[in-house]
């Protein structure tokens, strides 16, 4: 009886596995999905733990040249500071599988955190890809805003421009920025939905 119970358990795991990898991706104006994860400091995180603030999910991938566009010019970095000096939740997650370009260990994740000078409040290794599949993440970087009520407010690029030379960050519209300055305005966020560009990402 306890395998058979055992058993059942693990086909309804696969089924919510399954049902994530086919594309029942998170919705803006919808409650985002939750996810439970340890960060790459052994942190736990868990996105229902984190209502009543502003969360930013940032899929990303040092490797991939629009990734590298935003952080060889350190407007990813000042974005992830400017953000979290507000109070903003900043969550970088890596759903790179091993044997994948972007793939590390958590040794090597925190190295390149510092390399880059960046300020993510949590830097996640989603490395069977459970969370990038929860939210549809397609891209590197592909970005997410979640408000204080726990909604998804903004999916899609970081900015209006898709070119992966950083000098195309200056005339761009950074949709991160303006997503989260309507939001702690009390406005309804203007743009909430773009298409993602970049790698696609490595799963």
């Amino acid at each position: 009886m306890k395998f058979l119970m055992m058993a059942a358990l693990a086909v309804l795991g696969l089924s919510a596995s399954a049902r994530a990898m086919d594309g029942m991706a998170a919705e803006v104006g919808k409650p985002a999905p939750d996810f439970s994860a340890k960060d790459i400091m052994g942190v736990d995180v868990k996105l229902s733990y984190l209502k009543g603030r502003v969360v930013v999910l940032e899929w990303t991938n040092h490797e991939c040249p629009y990734v590298r566009k935003q952080y060889d010019s350190g407007n990813m970095q000042a974005l992830q500071k400017e953000m979290t000096d507000k109070g903003v939740v900043w969550v970088s997650v890596v759903s790179s599988a091993q044997g994948k370009e972007g793939y590390t260990t958590p040794e090597e994740a925190n190295s390149i955190v510092e390399q880059q000078g960046a300020h993510p409040t949590h830097k996640i290794l989603d490395t069977d890809g459970v969370i990038g599949h929860l939210y549809g993440a397609k891209t590197t970087p592909h970005m997410f805003v979640i408000d204080k009520d726990s909604v998804l407010a903004y999916a899609g690029a970081i900015d209006s421009d898709s070119s992966f030379k950083p000098d195309s960050i200056a005339t761009a519209k950074n949709y991160v920025r303006a997503a989260i300055d309507d939001l702690m305005a009390g406005r309804p966020v203007e743009t909430a939905s773009t298409n993602s560009y970049g790698c696609g990402v490595k799963y």
